[in-house]
This record gives C-alpha cells, structure tokens and sequence, in this order.
C-alpha cells in the first residue's frame, strides 16, 4: 500500500514564513534594546557625578560688641564707696566710673607729699638765693683786692722808671763832670757830690723794686684767699643744696598719686556700660568684676561655624543673620572679618535637642551692616548664613 506525503498549502507556507520574520525581529530587536542598556550603563559608569555645590554654610552664633566685652575689674581689694555710672551710659577712655573706699585716705596721702614737696623746694629756693649772693660777695672782695693791688704796683713801678731815667740823667753828668776835673775845670767837691747823687738814686731804685715785689706777693696772696673764699661757698651752695630733698619728695609724692589712681576705677575704652555687678557697699575684688563695658556703636556676630565647614569661608564674604526666637524681625547683613585660628568646643547650643551638642566649631566674626537694631542685644542666639559663593 503506498503512503501519500503530506501537501503543504500556500497559506501553510506563509504561515511558517511569518513566523520565523517573527521570531527574527525580535531577536534583532532584544539585541538591540540589551545593546542600548549596556551603552548606557557604560556610560553612566565612566562619568562622574558631581557633587551638588555648597552656596551657603549656615552655623549658630551669637552677638557682641566690637572688641567684644570687658569685664572691668578693680586695681586692689577693697569696698565700693561710689559708683558713677549706671547701665545704659556711654562712657569714654580713662572716664571715673568708681571709687574705692580708700579715696580719701590716698588723697590725704597724696596731698601730705605734695606739701612736703612744696616745702623742699621753696627751702632749695632760699638756700640757693643765700648760697649765690655769698659767691657774688666773695667775687666782689676779688675786684676790691684785685684793682687796687694792681693800681699800686702800677705807681711803684712808675716810681721805678721815674728814678731809673734820674739815674740815667745823674750818671751823664757824673762822667761830665770826671771829664771837667780831669781838665782842671771843677774842684774835686762837684764830682762827690754828683757820685752821691747817682748813688742815691740807685738806692731808691732798689728800694723801689723791693717794694714793688712786696706788694705783688701781697696781691697773689690775698686774690688766692678771695678766690678760696669763692670757690669755698659755691661748695656750700651744693652741699645745701644736695641736702634738700626734692628728688626724695618728687618720688613720694609720684608714689603717693600712684596709690590714689589705684583707689579710682577708669574705662579702659569707649563704650557703653552693659552689666553692673556690684553696687556702693559692697565689697569687691581684683578677680571679681564690677561692671562690664562694650563699644555697642558697632555690633558683631561670632557664628560657630563646623570644622569640616571653615575651609569655605573667606574674609569678605557677605552673610545674612536672623533671629529665630523674634528678637528682631528683619534679616540683618554683614560681612565676615575675622576666621578664627583655634577650633573650640560651640558655646552656642541649638534648641533642637537632636542637634550635636559636643560639636567642633571655628568662631568666624561677622561685622554687622545694622548694628543699631541689636545694639542692645549681647549675647544673643542668631542664625547666620555665609554665602561662600560671594
């Protein structure tokens, strides 16, 4: 018996072909899907994403004063007598804010050395007006020895010429004369009496000289005892004048406005006075302070800025404060001017309890474009917010 085959139609045929265009298709279309997705991933893959960029670091702060707040202390113990300020007042450098209760007893000190100084010097005036008119005395009885001394020496040697020129004179006439005797002219008698004349005068003229050499022994003597007498009361000048205290007085009385300043408390700035601590009466310590003192005309905020964000800050970046409890409303400017060098423990706590409260902070001051607005508000919690990007 025969088998007959099977005989595909037409519509058999394009069946079977449609199926396998289909299954085709889709294998090209998965391959090139799965390709797509590689590509893709590779891509995303080899490219980097960017961090989102930083354009603010927010951080707590707080506010004060420029050159923040001074804590004004006595310079020794003692008790308050008086106080002459109250908070609110602005003060200037060097202004008397206080006294001790040792002012009046410094100030009786201070005024006993100033007498005692008073009298030294008018005793040094005395005694240097003393000592001088004794030197002008003694000058004086220089000039009295002196000039006439001098004007005597002076006639005795004009006694000396007078004679010696007589005897120049007598001595011609004596060879004259020894000439005429000689020639029978004059008798023996006229040329003795002229030899005595000329013997005469050489007497004189010795005895001229002699006492020309005594009265100028006499002068040097008696100029070096005027001159002694001079040069002894200029040594008694300074030896009184030596003995006055003065420098001594000078200093106790320098030691004494020394120990007054100390009873009086002065601002060491200009500024205004925040806090007062203690009150007339009181007593009072070096350590302890009596009141505390801020320039408010210019206002800062000191943000604590994290230490993993400081490296973002830059001197002259702008920053925005706010204050979140309402202590103001508007939205405050300023500009950072100082980055702190030392890392801190953060003073300023946020009320957030889950917020970290043992954080390591960099204290950024930030100069207030506002600072009348929170010129009453030291120690106030702010917000601050630093725009890097700026």
């Amino acid at each position: 018996m025969a088998i007959k085959r099977p005989r595909f139609s037409l519509s058999d045929k394009a069946f079977w072909l449609l199926a396998v265009g289909l299954v085709l298709a889709g294998g090209f279309t998965f391959w090139g899907v799965r390709s797509l997705i590689q590509a893709r991933q590779n891509d995303v893959t080899e490219t980097p994403v960017a961090p989102p960029q930083r354009v603010q670091v927010a951080a707590l702060g707080r506010v004060e004063p420029a050159g923040r707040v001074v804590d004004v202390v006595p310079s020794e113990n003692g008790r308050l007598s008086q106080l002459d300020v109250e908070e609110g007042d602005q003060v200037q450098a060097d202004q008397i804010l206080a006294y001790l209760d040792i002012y009046d007893v410094r100030q009786a000190e201070r005024d006993y050395a100033a007498s005692q100084l008073a009298e030294a010097q008018d005793l040094l005036v005395a005694q240097t007006q003393a000592g001088e008119a004794s030197i002008q005395e003694a000058e004086t009885k220089i000039a009295q020895v002196d000039q006439p001394q001098t004007a005597a020496i002076q006639a005795q040697q004009n006694t000396i010429d007078s004679l010696q020129a007589d005897l120049r004179i007598a001595a011609a006439d004596l060879a004259r004369f020894e000439q005429l005797y000689a020639d029978g002219a004059i008798a023996l008698q006229e040329v003795d009496r002229q030899r005595a004349t000329v013997q005469r005068l050489r007497e004189q003229i010795s005895s001229a000289q002699a006492r020309k050499q005594e009265l100028e022994a006499a002068r040097i003597s008696n100029m070096a005892n005027a001159e002694a007498q001079v040069d002894a009361e200029v040594a008694d000048l300074q030896l009184a004048q030596a003995q006055v205290t003065v420098d001594s007085a000078t200093q106790n009385l320098a030691l004494a406005e020394a120990r007054l300043d100390q009873a009086i408390i002065r601002a060491p700035r200009d500024g205004q006075i925040l806090q007062i601590y203690a009150e007339p009466g009181e007593a009072v310590t070096t350590s302890d302070p009596i009141l505390a003192l801020g320039n408010t005309e210019q206002m800062y905020v000191v943000a604590e800025v994290y230490e993993t964000d400081v490296t973002l800050v830059e001197i002259g970046q702008r920053a925005t404060i706010t204050s979140r409890n309402g202590a103001f409303d508007q939205t405050l400017t300023g500009t950072v001017e100082q980055i702190g060098l030392q890392i801190f423990k953060n003073d300023v706590l946020d009320d957030d309890p889950a917020a970290n409260a043992d954080a390591r902070v960099v204290e950024v001051r930030v100069r207030v474009d506002q600072s009348e607005v929170i010129a009453g508000l030291t120690n106030l919690q702010v917000d601050v917010a630093i725009d890097v990007e700026s």
